[in-house]
């Protein structure tokens, strides 16, 4: 009974916390607001009670930001800038990373639910990740990135398939060229299936299911992502995440 009575506190203090917090941002917005309207002589924007629009959760010490999806395309980012691929595939991997580096390089972009970007330097297309429209051996730089844990789960509208991932792994690794370049990015941690989420895969599943290829480069971002990429951190600390994004460059040869 105790115990009960002390979950319920501390989930009743945790909501008051956050009723608290939105009561003081809203009372913030306020004194903003009566302070702009009494600074604002020149009149230049039409100011209607109507457009209001709050946004009371910013006023933060530093910037937030998603670690995962901000760390791992600059990663991607910096191995192109070093392999220097005349264009460069990628399938499914978010729209940030092709929009951004299309500027420098061409990329060609598939994903099982096309994206209808209008950019240069960058085509979009449909495709199946296991059944890449690509003859074997014929791609000199590619990525897919956290896109694998998904296949198969339905997710996305993809048939479910509890091998989809690793159907997935083989068509990549089947299309890769001779010293071609391939970056996969997946989370890394204790595995499991959080489903229909995504898998999260130990160091050693990822081992072996690109053990055919050469590893170049491994980074992981771990829980405590304030750490930044860690290179080639040891398998017990990888072991440990239960949410890491690990970055792997991989090459055939």
């Amino acid at each position: 009974m105790k115990e009960t009575l002390s979950k319920i506190y501390s989930v009743l203090i945790i909501n008051l916390r956050k009723v608290t917090l939105s009561i003081s941002g809203y009372y913030g917005f306020i004194v903003d607001y009566i302070n702009l309207k009494k600074k604002d002589e020149s009149k230049r924007f039409k100011f209607s009670i109507k457009d209001l629009y709050p946004c009371v959760k910013d006023k933060t010490v530093t910037t937030e930001f998603e670690p995962h999806y901000t760390y791992h395309p600059a990663w991607a980012a910096r191995v192109l800038s070093k392999t220097k691929p005349k264009f460069h595939i990628d399938i499914s991997s978010t729209l940030h990373f092709c929009s951004i580096v299309s500027a420098f390089v061409p990329v060609k972009f598939y994903d099982y639910r096309p994206a209808k970007l209008k950019l240069s330097n960058l085509d979009t297309y449909k495709c199946d990740l296991n059944k890449l429209p690509f003859k074997t051996g014929s791609i000199e730089s590619i990525s897919c990135m956290h896109t694998i844990e998904h296949v198969g789960l339905g997710r996305y509208g993809d048939e479910i398939d509890p091998e989809g991932d690793l159907k997935a792994i083989r068509e990549l690794i089947r299309v890769l060229a001779l010293n071609g370049n391939l970056l996969i990015v997946v989370p890394i941690g204790r595995s499991k299936l959080a489903f229909n989420a995504h898998r999260i895969y130990s160091i050693n599943q990822i081992r072996e299911y690109f053990s055919g290829l050469e590893l170049i480069e491994f980074s992981l971002l771990p829980d405590n992502y304030q750490l930044g990429l860690i290179k080639n951190p040891s398998d017990s600390f990888c072991n440990k995440q239960n949410w890491g994004c690990g970055c792997f460059w991989f090459k055939k040869t």
